[in-house]
């Protein structure tokens, strides 16, 4: 059987009654949810709108819509209610098992649909990659071949992991028992306090004030160092400079002296074969070219033919030109000089052009050019002392603008530090873990260099017992307890973190009873501020869903399958009350799950 859904979009109806507000086991519950609702309105333009999976594990198909507030997803051990968060865990940049692949294909595929029409930040990631859609939409798809081979797409183009991991962080957000997407990096602690201290503003310009000092700080470091190579070469183009200025090559010049060497290197020859066309045409003999021209005119006219007439008229043209070119060639003749001395300035003249070009591999007519370009250069280099003063006074002054910004950004984080501190450990206690201490660490920089994101290292620290000191949150054993940590800090970091999906994997392990119906209490108020979707093994967890999904497995004897239900309210109803007393279910279990969900549902 392969694994689908029943009737996704379902709307369910919530009855409202005052028996079901007392059953909250605490009047601070009631409080918080109306806290939640009239503060956090549910914004359906933020979420994980649709997952589709291939061939993924026990999955054949599967084609899944979600809802914005809060998606629960229960069903017995073993059914694989996880699959549909590891799958989209693929979507967000995890990394790929070739034994995640299923036995109906060569490969796995998976799509994610993100609605990002208000994610600030997935939209300027998506410009920067110029990947941005212009319907708010962002397709995340992955695929895996059983050779062990994964390719990742955003919105149809080609992606590295890395990228597709920066960009999954900015969308969806994974809680599971014993591993965080973001929780448990210095990185997203920083984010989350500068948000909370309504900073990442005042962040951003002392990132940006930092990042160009140190592009200053760079270029004057590289000027300083190489003053001797510098050096070096501003003398080197000042030599190449004079000489060629003393060369004063002027436009065409080269052209025009080729010529002319060309006409007085081959004088004499150039003179006689002149002087022989001269004697060709209009010499003393009866053989003259122009004379027996003028004779085959006057036989011509003789005949008085109609028909030769043209042929005259040729002819006597042709007469005229040989005389006007021989006025030509004895003016030539007789101005022509033989001239050996200008010969050898003339070519004297080319081979310093010539050897010039030569020394710098250049032809002659691109000496002009390389004139400019050294010009340019040197002005440069003469200029570098001048720059060297600007770059000092700049630095100082971009130094004296980060420390005013990342003072004031200290003030904001150790306000905030403070706040956060007291309302996670208060939430602490809430989730059964009395005792409990939350703590933000502010740690100075020590470095020299200005740092990128402000004055101090900043962490966030738990102490899970009366009397024990602060402790990273990588260090937590407890798995229930680091999932009740991490709930407590989205509660108070919801209203302003940027997240819009978060996913809890049975977050709830190791609690029961009132701590259970906090759990999920708070998990239905985060619902009414981001997209929830929550696996969970408890009722009191599974009954505040908005939205119900049940996992089961089946087996044809050769294959196991898993099976997707979106259920409805009286399903819903005998799924919560299977929850509470297994498999059995009698009236008194039916009735007790009724009760619970309907108060649940107010």
């Amino acid at each position: 059987m392969s694994l689908g859904t029943h009737n996704t979009n379902i709307h369910q109806e919530e009855n409202v009654t005052n028996a079901s507000a007392q059953r909250l086991h605490r009047r601070d519950l009631v409080c918080l949810m109306l806290v939640f609702n009239a503060v956090w309105p549910r914004d359906t333009r933020l979420m994980l709108n649709h997952l589709t999976i291939h061939n993924f594990a026990l999955v054949d198909h599967l084609d899944l819509d979600l809802s914005p507030g809060m998606t629960v997803v229960t069903g017995e051990t073993g059914a694989g209610k996880s699959i549909m968060l590891d799958a989209l865990a693929l979507t967000l940049g995890n990394r790929a098992d070739a034994g995640s692949v299923g036995l109906h294909g060569d490969k796995t595929e998976i799509f994610a649909s993100f609605d990002i029409s208000r994610n600030r930040e997935a939209k300027a990631w998506l410009n920067k990659q110029e990947l941005n859609t212009d319907d708010g939409e962002c397709i995340l798809r992955r695929v895996i071949t059983k050779e062990g081979r994964s390719r990742a797409f955003v919105n149809g183009a080609p992606c590295t992991l890395a990228d597709l991991k920066t960009l999954g962080e900015t969308l969806a957000d994974i809680h599971s028992q014993h591993e965080h997407q973001s929780l448990l990096k210095r990185d997203t602690h920083r984010k989350l306090l500068d948000e909370f201290a309504a900073a990442s503003s005042l962040a951003d310009e002392v990132r940006k004030l930092q990042s160009e000092h140190e592009q200053s700080r760079v270029r004057l470091a590289d000027i300083l160092s190489s003053t001797e190579e510098q050096t070096a070469r501003a003398q080197l183009l000042s030599y190449q400079l004079e000489e060629i200025d003393q060369l004063a090559l002027k436009e065409g010049e080269e052209a025009q002296l080729s010529d002319e060497q060309k006409k007085l290197a081959n004088g004499e020859t150039i003179l006689a074969a002149c002087q022989s066309a001269v004697q060709l045409c209009e010499g003393d003999d009866n053989g003259a070219a122009i004379e027996q021209v003028g004779h085959g005119i006057q036989l011509l006219t003789n005949l008085d033919q109609a028909e030769l007439k043209p042929v005259v008229e040729l002819l006597t043209s042709a007469k005229i030109q040989l005389e006007e070119a021989m006025t030509d060639l004895q003016r030539f003749s007789a101005d022509f000089d033989i001239n050996p001395e200008r010969l050898r300035e003339v070519e004297d003249r080319l081979s310093a052009i010539y050897e010039l070009a030569r020394k710098h591999r250049i032809q002659p007519e691109g000496i002009a050019e390389l004139q400019a370009g050294i010009s340019a250069e040197l002005e440069t280099l003469q200029n570098i002392d001048s720059e060297a003063e600007s770059l000092e006074t700049n630095l100082a002054e971009l130094e004296q603008a980060y420390l005013e910004k990342a003072k004031a950004l200290s003030a904001k984080r150790q306000k905030a530090a403070k706040k956060i501190e007291k309302a996670v450990t208060g939430q602490l206690a809430n989730l059964g873990m009395k005792g409990a201490v939350f703590a933000v660490q502010l740690t100075r920089q020590t470095s020299n260099r200005l740092a990128a994101n402000g004055l101090e290292d900043i962490e966030f620290l738990i102490s899970t017992n009366p009397g024990q000191t602060p402790k990273s949150l990588n260090k937590i054993a407890s798995g229930g307890e680091l999932s009740r940590i991490s709930l407590a800090i989205q509660v108070i970091t919801a209203d302003t973190s940027r997240v819009p999906s978060l996913v809890f994997d049975e977050v709830d392990v190791g609690i029961g009873g009132g701590v259970a119906e906090v759990v999920g209490t708070l998990l239905r108020g985060l619902g009414d501020r981001a997209q929830i979707i929550c696996v969970t093994h408890l009722a009191q967890v599974a009954a505040q869903g908005h939205q119900h999904f049940t996992v089961e497995k089946s087996s044809n004897g050769k294959q196991a399958t898993s099976l997707v239900t979106l259920l409805d309210d009286e399903q819903r109803v005998k799924e919560i009350a299977r929850m509470l007393g297994g498999l059995d279910m009698t009236e008194h279990s039916i009735a007790h799950a009724e009760e619970m969900y309907q108060s649940a549902q107010a």
